[in-house]
């Protein structure tokens, strides 16, 4: 696309509502673009459209009138969360229209450069402690994107002394074009969200979509510890920072007899800091930490900064958070854990006698990676949601003693207070309660976030 302020006179279709739709559609009114929004749910569920037309933008709600794609228009600015393979958006690519998320809107309207982080697992927590480390820098960050705060919406006022840390998920680098940000963050890759993209080449494509546009005067953060990752790592022209929490590197940033270690391109070996003095934030995932601290070298911030701020991070909600200790017993929310290979890293976490609560919407996945640590870590298993058939069945080949499912239930906080209960009856003393679904939430609740509320709920109701 080109800058909104082309856009004057034309007419530019807004796909999909909630936060980051109003934004654009808001920003594109400004520079006197025609702005037509459309969503499929009913305008009762659609709290943003009241607002939108008293600014005098068409809203239309209920569904998708055929005559909603026509070759006059000039752009769409899709939501992330709307597959490519829907008809609407099928009919636009046959008509030639141009698509994108809000992030390409954002790009050409910030004077601040972006930092982009992508990845399966780790983005929201690599996000936020490189917010924090920039803040404690002084560099006044702005951080943005999937994490919640739609980039458009603070692109506009973001200035050249500052810096934009945004989140970026496949959904939303699948609609770029000429997208590029100063620093980008590759952290992993596994399959998901393959009811998304139907194939795991089409989510490898958008997730390298974050690189296409970078130089050699850019600078690429990959974790080398990803085969995928590596191979990605080829076909990118900016500068490679690598990182590894495995093995020692010519140059980047690695764990080395217990320490965090960052080589320069002259092969000094500066020391960050030891792993044991990691927050209890990114004490589990160590390679958040490292690609963080990646990322602010990147930006030249002073090592003392980075260190300061790894030992005093405590995490994120939802991510591995320490919710109480009832009775010796001790509950974590784990509840961003949507797929399998994420409640892996959290099961990493615990030595053994875990009860592990999962279960949630079916994407195709068979849930076979977690049979090994279903073995070693897990004293008991309920489940829920539409893979608890699968989950099931897992646990049978686990062999493991104690297996419950929450069949019957009134709504969706009784679901919970009953997975929680039954996890409960099982425990003793020394136990972990752990909420990590495997599973994206949306069969039961309406956003992870909902399900992770809803378990801590539960837990200080017990």
């Amino acid at each position: 696309m080109k800058h909104p302020s082309f856009y004057k006179d034309k007419t530019v279709l807004v796909l999909g509502l909630a936060k980051s739709g109003q934004a654009a559609a808001q920003l594109f009114r400004e520079y006197g673009a025609n702005v037509i929004i459309n969503d499929k749910k009913e305008k009762k569920f659609c709290p943003e459209a009241e607002a939108l037309e008293a600014l005098g933008i068409p809203v239309i709600c209920g569904g998708h009138p055929p005559d909603l794609i026509h070759s006059n228009i000039a752009l769409i600015v899709k939501n992330p969360g709307i597959p490519y393979h829907v008809p609407l958006i099928q009919k636009a690519i046959q008509k030639e229209i141009e698509i994108v998320t809000e992030i390409e809107v954002a790009y050409h309207i910030s004077a601040a450069p972006m930092i982009g982080i992508t990845g399966s697992n780790g983005k929201t927590t690599t996000t936020s402690i490189v917010g924090d480390i920039l803040s404690a820098a002084n560099q006044m960050p702005i951080v943005a994107g999937n994490i919640g705060t739609p980039l458009c919406e603070v692109a506009k006022d973001a200035e050249s002394n500052q810096w934009i840390v945004a989140e970026l998920s496949s959904f939303q680098l699948k609609g770029i074009g000429q997208f590029k940000p100063k620093i980008s963050c590759l952290l992993n890759i596994y399959e998901t969200h393959l009811d998304y993209h139907l194939n795991l080449e089409d989510y490898i494509k958008s997730k390298k979509n974050l690189f296409k546009n970078q130089t050699a005067e850019d600078i690429a953060v990959v974790n080398w510890d990803d085969e995928i990752c590596r191979n990605i790592a080829k076909s990118i022209e900016a500068t490679i920072l690598p990182i590894s929490s495995k093995k020692r590197l010519e140059y980047g940033v690695y764990i080395s007899k217990g320490n965090i270690v960052y080589k320069d391109t002259n092969g000094v070996e500066h020391s960050i800091m030891e792993t044991q003095s990691l927050g209890v934030g990114v004490k589990h995932n160590q390679e958040n930490a490292l690609s963080a601290a990646a990322i602010a070298i990147a930006v030249n911030i002073d090592m003392e900064v980075i260190r300061s701020v790894l030992e005093h991070f405590n995490g994120i909600e939802h991510r591995l958070e320490f919710v109480a200790n009832k009775g010796g017993i001790e509950f974590y929310n784990d509840s961003k854990a949507t797929n399998p290979t994420a409640t892996n890293k959290a099961l990493e976490a615990f030595k053994k006698n875990v009860i592990l609560i999962a279960g949630g919407l079916d994407r195709g996945s068979d849930y076979m990676e977690l049979l090994p640590l279903f073995k070693n870590k897990i004293k008991g298993l309920v489940t829920l949601g539409e893979t608890r058939e699968k989950l099931n069945k897992i646990a049978e080949l686990a062999e493991i003693k104690y297996l419950h499912s929450v069949e019957a239930y009134e709504n969706e906080k009784d679901a919970m207070n009953q997975a929680v209960s039954l996890s409960e009856k099982i425990a003793r003393e020394g136990d972990v309660i752990l909420l990590s679904p495997a599973c994206a939430s949306w069969d039961m609740f309406k956003t992870f976030e909902e399900r992770g509320r809803m378990f801590k709920e539960a837990v200080h109701n017990l």
